[in-house]
């Protein structure tokens, strides 16, 4: 199915059209050996938002991607530090915009739903707009990747409630106040990650849109690799629970260890109730150690639990100094 009758998929009955012309719009597409692909995004981009500056941050590319981005018409800068998130970091740091479009630069996101993705956040004052992929081709969506992104995406939910269906999309819109006020801390690719447990953390307003997905180009190679990327996901998301819910963290701790104090202890004490000895002395230090371990796993995790939320509300302050989606250019 071509790209241009399948952008169906993310028009929505938001009302009266928005005139995004009143707004200052970045495109931003990190790229990393992207020769094949990056000219596409980058014209795809220009006619989908002709308002709109696209910025292409490459990040130590060995082919010709720089020289493709900017004979296509963009505005290129380079990102040393080897890593999508530190590229995401660099582009959030510098490029200053009402609305940010966040794409990757492989080809396989639709340009044309940019339009409806940016209304939706300026009808609704959202702060983010995730594209959920919908396949277009049988090659698009590699099954390690659906099944990686499905299991990811479930263990986002157990742990920081209802999410995304597509917590890993590469191809979202932000806000000013989002983008400004969101401390990028990972380094490779599991900064999807960290952009949506962001916004579930502090319940941002947010919304995903379904949209076209494809398969690469010809001659275009994914960077992505499905298990190094997956545990470093999965890694991140381990993090991230310690860091925003340390209470129920060091308190799964806590009950672990307390349940295998008690086992370790019930044949001591009937032995004790039946002969008034303590035979297994090892075993009786053993257990008394795991008790104290988890009432100090206990103890941690209220201290930190107040440390949390005092950065928790740190963050959403910071959040609240920046006007609402829509007000920045009626305030001007």
């Amino acid at each position: 199915m071509a790209k241009q009758v399948s952008t169906t998929l993310a028009r929505g009955g938001t009302g009266a059209p928005v005139n995004l012309e009143r707004y200052k719009i970045a495109v931003l597409v990190p790229c990393y050996n992207e020769e094949v692909a990056v000219a596409e995004v980058v014209r795809g981009f220009r006619a989908a938002l002709p308002s709109a500056t696209v910025f292409v941050f490459d990040n130590n590319s060995t082919d010709n991607t720089v020289r493709a981005a900017r004979e296509a018409g963009a505005e290129v800068f380079q990102e040393r530090h080897q890593g999508k998130g530190f590229v995401v970091r660099r582009m959030f740091t510098d490029i200053e915009a009402d609305i940010y479009v966040l794409v990757d630069g492989d080809a396989t996101y639709d340009a044309p739903s940019a339009p409806a993705m940016i209304e939706r956040l300026l009808v609704e004052r959202l702060d983010m707009v995730v594209a959920n992929r919908i396949d277009q081709e049988e090659a698009a969506y590699r099954a390690g990747h659906r099944t990686g992104n499905l299991l990811l995406t479930g263990s986002v939910k157990w742990v920081f409630g209802p999410a995304f269906n597509d917590m890993l999309s590469g191809y979202r819109v932000f806000s000013r106040r989002f983008v400004k006020t969101f401390p990028v801390l990972s380094g490779g690719f599991e900064i999807e990650t960290e952009l949506t447990i962001h916004a579930l953390e502090l319940g941002l307003p947010a919304a995903e849109i379904d949209t076209p997905y494809y398969a690469r180009p010809t001659g275009s190679t994914s960077k992505l690799n499905t298990w190094r990327d997956g545990f470093r996901i999965l890694r991140t998301i381990l993090a991230l629970f310690r860091a925003e819910r340390p209470l129920s963290f060091f308190s799964i701790i806590g009950a672990v260890l307390a349940l295998i104090s008690v086992v370790l202890a019930i044949p001591i004490f009937v032995t004790y109730v039946e002969t008034g000895l303590v035979p297994r002395f090892p075993t009786a230090i053993l257990s008394m150690g795991l008790m104290m371990l988890a009432s100090l796993s206990g103890a941690v995790g209220l201290v930190l639990d107040t440390v949390t939320r005092g950065r928790r509300e740190t963050k959403l302050l910071a959040y609240l100094s920046h006007r609402a989606p829509g007000e920045e250019r009626r305030a001007s």
